[in-house]
């Protein structure tokens, strides 16, 4: 999965930009000598692994594989919803969960041999049904809209934008309708595009980035060279995760009130901290910034001086002429408003032009595979495959198997009709203002809108579900209309447009990985459908616990402003009120951001590959220019750190880079939850450090020597 609103997982920011770390796995595959192999002649991946027997589909779903699968759906479930609520920023975490999945079953597995109690060895199918569990269960605390659509709803989130704060718009959080509404709108996508399979992975033979380096990551685990890098990948990133974890522990004891501890630390000083420029000693955001291309860390930087070092200060001159000077610092109608609308003209402008630019790519690729058919191959009456031309020993095994276990359509039709059915009834007693018919519309053009979807994620890796979920609040907002709801009812529509074609592009990452692991079709659907289930329960309560546990979840200027929250519930506000709103000046800013996002990704696609890699991403841009630039150093610092180590020793930093910044990750996410716990239970931290001005010092030191 790759971060960006999609959900393996992906962030607004960094949609479809995929970490992928298993080049060198696919390289030990074939650097074995034994079997014949020889330097010049090596042995295929399904050559090394054609002594070992591949079971059955329903040998592939163990209880072990589900035990391990919830126990790190958890885990990372807390993870992507601490960074789903901080930045909106969520890099692929395939790796760390590949990961851990592979180890907590070899130790489990070992310790059962060890014992004399093993009846099943621990097989690379069985490795890829963890996988694909963990992935649709933490996937859904990102696409689930715990961090944008679903929170914009709430009465918190509303009185921020100031606009449409009417009743009918509002839906604040329950346990108990958002686990429903996950249940409603998450396993559609499953039934979706099951009847293409075979046409998406086998006829058109494409590519599914994220689930091919998945797949080469998991072959590799399971080779002999592979077991023993994984074990210690695995002991580095247990030291980081440990590290990190004390390290919040040790934090907390210093954030006694408003703006203390280490994340309010003025480390460039404090004039630069006032516009958000410090670093706030996250291991969170230094390991995504490991893990984050250098551009993307470099684009957030760049964002966060245009907006918070150059822009606000100029605008906030103005106050008084451009808008007036008593406004409350959250007010729209003021520089809140200029940060918010021009952070959302330059995703629409991005995320637009991306669109336009992977639906032609979709459409021409179809075309052409279409008008050469004479390159494809076909299938006899059997099912089976005739290749049009000579196919490897690795695709023809895989071929044969990914073709064993059929999926029958009518399973796949009558699903996708009964669960469209359920929520048809379900949703419009969730939200009111969701009329039947808008989502049967929605699920009427969804199969189709899923295949582009799932069509251009195979060509390019690159998912525009969140794209297609803006296009359902503008489309369904402005039908449903102000007064009567249409701002819930265009977030609403979101987060069921959204579920669909991110979730049948997930399915689909999943089938290509299934088929390189030679994992069972039947067993890959299972374990999505499995998984699926645990995220409807799990993301669904990790966010109602850090509902509970910060009250100021979701304000801007705390540790969690949840930013794409007051984003989405602002384009839905536009959908439906349009820009007689916005304050004075702001319009004319948006459109210059609009087209300026539009105009770099045009540069970016038309200059030669050694000078686009150099040209910043606008989607990556647009972050800080509503929260600060904060986090971005702290990426930065992330990029510095793998930089050197690069430098140092490559080949120690491929391989290592990824479990250091995943430890890291993990170790800081986790302390969220007994920090949340503790906040439940009242227990506040002991001490207050925080940081004046020589001058504000002295008046303080004066004021308490006066008692």
């Amino acid at each position: 999965m790759g971060l960006s609103e999609d959900t393996k997982p992906k962030s607004d920011a960094y949609e479809g930009e995929e970490m992928v770390e298993a080049t060198g796995l696919r390289q030990r595959n074939k650097s074995n000598g034994a079997n014949g192999e020889t330097e010049d002649n090596p042995l295929s991946v399904e050559q090394v692994f054609e002594s070992k027997p591949v079971p059955s589909w329903r040998e592939q779903l163990t209880f072990r594989a589900f035990v391990v699968a919830f126990f790190l759906a958890v885990l990372f479930s807390i993870i992507v919803m601490k960074l789903n609520l901080t930045t909106g920023i969520i890099p692929s975490l395939n790796v760390s969960a590949g990961l851990l999945g592979f180890f907590f079953v070899r130790m489990w597995t070992v310790g059962l041999e060890k014992w004399g109690f093993l009846k099943q060895p621990f097989t690379r199918q069985e490795n890829t049904v963890i996988q694909t569990a963990v992935v649709a269960a933490y996937g859904l605390a990102f696409s689930g809209g715990f961090g944008s659509y679903m929170f914009g709803m709430s009465s918190r989130i509303a009185k921020q934008a100031t606009e449409a704060d009417d009743p009918s718009d509002i839906k604040d959080p329950k346990l108990s309708w958002m686990i429903g509404f996950m249940f409603c709108v998450s396993f559609i996508g499953l039934f979706a595009l099951v009847p293409l399979r075979k046409i998406m992975i086998v006829d058109y033979k494409l590519i599914y980035p994220s689930g091919t380096a998945t797949a080469y990551l998991i072959n590799g685990f399971h080779t002999p060279e592979g077991a023993k890098l994984a074990k210690k990948q695995v002991k580095m990133l247990g030291k980081f995760f440990a590290g990190s974890f004390v390290w919040g522990f040790f934090q907390w004891f210093y954030t006694g009130g408003d703006g203390c501890g280490f994340s309010s630390f003025p480390t460039l000083g404090l004039k630069a901290y006032a516009n958000k420029f410090y670093f706030d000693f996250s291991p969170t955001y230094v390991g995504v910034g490991m893990i984050c291309p250098y551009i993307v860390n470099v684009s957030v930087l760049l964002g966060g001086i245009i907006s918070y070092g150059l822009m606000w200060p100029l605008i906030n001159n103005k106050k008084g002429e451009w808008y007036p000077a008593n406004l409350s610092k959250s007010s729209l109608h003021g520089l809140q408003g200029y940060k918010v609308f021009i952070s959302i003209a330059m995703i629409l402008g991005d995320g637009m032009y991306n669109f336009v630019k992977v639906f032609s790519h979709t459409l021409f690729a179809i075309y052409k595979a279409y008008k050469n058919k004479s390159g494809l191959p076909i299938t006899d009456s059997d099912g089976r495959v005739v290749p049009a031309e000579t196919i490897s020993f690795d695709d023809k095994k895989r071929t044969e198997l990914f073709l064993k276990d059929q999926i029958p359509k009518k399973f796949a039709l009558g699903g996708y009709i009964c669960v469209a059915i359920i929520s048809i009834i379900t949703l419009p007693h969730i939200f009111k203002p969701l009329k039947w018919y808008y989502i049967l519309v929605a699920y009427l053009l969804a199969p189709v809108l899923a295949f582009c979807n799932a069509y251009g994620c195979g060509l390019t890796d690159w998912s525009l579900a969140s794209t297609y979920g803006k296009l359902a609040i503008f489309t369904i907002g402005a039908w449903a209309g102000k007064g009567d709801g249409g701002v819930l009812a265009g977030l609403a529509a979101c987060g069921v447009m959204m579920s669909i074609v991110s979730t049948a592009a997930d399915l689909m990452q999943d089938f290509k990985t299934g088929y390189m692991t030679l994992a069972s079709p039947r067993s890959m659907f299972v374990s999505q459908v499995i998984g699926t289930a645990m995220g409807c329960v799990i993301a669904p309560c990790v966010f109602w616990l850090f509902y509970k546990a910060f009250n100021d979840l979701g304000l801007s200027g705390s540790d969690y402003p949840a930013p794409y929250a007051i984003v989405y519930r602002n384009m839905a506000i536009l959908g439906v009120d349009g820009f007689g709103s916005l304050p004075h000046n702001c319009l004319k800013l948006c459109y210059g951001f609009f087209f300026a996002a539009i105009l770099i990704n045009l540069i970016r696609d038309f200059t030669p590959k050694n000078i686009s890699r150099y040209i910043p991403l606008p989607m990556a841009m647009a972050i800080p220019f509503y929260i600060g630039p904060y986090f971005a150093i702290d990426m930065c610092v992330g990029s510095l750190i793998l930089f050197i180590w690069e430098k140092i020793n490559k080949v120690q930093a491929d391989q290592f880079g990824p479990a250091v910044a995943s430890g890291m990750i993990c170790g800081d996410g986790l302390w969220t939850l007994p920090q949340s716990i503790l906040s439940l239970a009242k227990v506040n931290p002991p001490i207050c450090m925080k940081f004046l001005s020589r001058k504000d010092n002295i008046k303080v030191d004066d004021f308490i020597s006066s008692w």
